[in-house]
């Protein structure tokens, strides 16, 4: 427990750094809502110094303990990133703050803003930071900045990283974590530069890049990206496609293993699915009154945004044909590669499933057949395969869950659906009353409270956070307290 204390300080102090970015925001333009952010971001320093001012002996974590620590730290960042808002009464209900906060750290984009352009520059400054930080994860941050990870810390970027397997680049977890920032930090500056060349504000460049960057979505004009240059249209959607890859990719371009990074399966079905998905929407929902680049630039950008979680959009696709939408939504399901900084259930869990259930189905044709899963050029072990199927068992026992309390408010069943589709799977935007056109104000506290649950459940990939609800975690988390607490005796003595 000692550990899992001393590294939410650190939480505390990083979220309080980058709430320097909206303080300085309001000096840049002369707004009093900075000094709300002033004063949170001197609470959190002070309130993280004194947490981490004794270092415990040893900073290790293993599988329960990097996953409770990674929840807790999540939860924490939301609470205090939302009071900010009640400050400056600029979404004075704490339901609506804390949805707002939640949706941005887990890059969701769900807002319940009904006119985002009344919020000053400091607050949407903010929103879209929170999206940048959310979108590689604070912990992997603090594993690149911090000296003191060992081996054993692999736990915390596995619980924090999107997907069903993560390794390290490197052999040290450390190197691995801040080479993953790297990559991280310069393609959300290329993509700023290349938008200051479509002639940007800084501001709007930076929020955008911010919001792209981390596959999140909150836009800071009422249209979303709808009053975009083509240009940056363009901009927009290769860079939310490009964050949507395994970060792995970029390492081997980065080694010139050009081959290597070209053979990645799951990179290529991430495309050949969003190329199919184009070209059939592109066949049902084309728009004669406008241009064939015009056309193929609206079903891209949507396609992107929904595949990456990303949440932006330029059309209201809720006036789509049937076929178009319904395809949409298996592609929020799908989702990004994992290890990117994308939502959904991860191309390669999919991909692995189909292929497993092949395999079973082939079994039957022929019993004494040996049937192996391959997937990357290897095969797939057995634990690998069963994680997976748990994985979608849980995440259909949780939907089904949310689904049915969301209904208690007895809105048609597509804004429901979709609702709970949309926030699981970090995407931000459904259909109806949830479309891209509409948002999340008209849903009740206790709908926002389970969406807020889904949110951070679907960031966390769920295990992290159903475990907080085993009975037995909390036993053993006070039973390795003692054994700590009588090691460090001994070792005084």
């Amino acid at each position: 427990m000692t550990s899992i204390i001393y590294i939410l300080g650190w939480v505390l102090i990083v979220e309080g750094l980058f709430m320097g970015i909206p303080a300085l925001t309001a000096v840049a333009y002369q707004e009093s809502e900075g000094f709300s952010y002033f004063i949170m971001m001197l609470i959190c320093l002070l309130l993280g110094g004194i947490i981490t001012r004794k270092r415990p002996g040893r900073v290790n974590f293993y599988a329960k303990s990097g996953l409770v620590c990674t929840t807790f730290g999540w939860l924490l960042m939301s609470l205090m990133g939302c009071i900010p808002f009640l400050m400056t009464k600029e979404i004075p209900s704490f339901v609506d703050a804390f949805f707002e906060t939640v949706s941005g750290f887990t890059t969701t984009g769900a807002s319940i803003l009904r006119n985002v352009e009344a919020l000053s520059h400091t607050s949407n400054m903010w929103r879209c930071v929170t999206h940048w930080i959310g979108g590689m994860g604070v912990l992997v941050f603090i594993l690149a900045v911090l000296p003191m990870v060992s081996g054993t810390n692999m736990q915390l970027m596995k619980a924090e990283s999107p997907g069903p397997s993560v390794g390290k680049l490197v052999p040290k977890a450390r190197t691995t974590a801040q080479l993953l920032y790297a990559f991280y930090i310069v393609l959300t500056l290329l993509e700023f530069v290349l938008l200051l060349c479509g002639k940007m504000s800084i501001f709007d460049a930076l929020c955008t890049s911010f919001a792209t960057a981390g596959t999140g979505g909150f836009g800071i004009y009422n249209n979303s990206c709808g009053g975009y240059s083509p240009y940056v249209q363009w901009v927009i959607t290769i860079f939310m496609l490009l964050f949507g890859v395994n970060f792995n990719v970029y390492y081997l371009i980065f080694l010139k293993r050009f081959r290597e990074a070209g053979r990645c399966e799951e990179m290529r079905w991430y495309f050949c699915l969003i190329g199919g998905a184009i070209v059939l929407i592109m066949i049902n929902a084309y728009n004669h009154a406008i241009s064939f680049e015009a056309n193929l630039r609206t079903v891209a950008f949507q396609i992107a945004s929904v595949t990456t979680s990303t949440g932006f959009s330029t059309a209201d696709f809720n006036l789509w044909p049937s076929f178009s939408r319904g395809l949409l939504m298996l592609m929020m399901f799908g989702g990004a590669c994992a290890g990117s900084t994308g939502g959904g259930t991860k191309v390669s869990r999919v991909v692995i499933m189909i292929k497993s259930m092949a395999s079973y189905i082939g079994s039957f044709l022929h019993p004494r057949a040996v049937k192996r899963v391959k997937f990357e050029g290897k095969e797939v072990d057995s634990d690998t395969i069963r994680a997976i199927c748990i994985y979608y068992v849980c995440f259909a026992f949780i939907y089904v869950i949310s689904f049915m309390l969301i209904t208690l408010e007895n809105k048609d069943l597509t804004s429901s659906f979709t609702a709970v589709l949309a926030t699981f799977n970090n995407i931000g935007p459904g259909l109806n009353e949830a479309g891209p056109a509409s948002n999340y104000a008209g849903f009740s506290s206790l709908s926002k409270v389970v969406m807020c649950f889904d949110m951070i459940a679907g960031r966390l990939e769920i295990f992290p956070v159903l475990l907080l609800f085993h009975p037995r975690l909390w036993h053993e988390l006070h039973l390795e307290a003692v054994r700590n607490r009588k090691n460090r005796n001994y070792t005084l003595s």
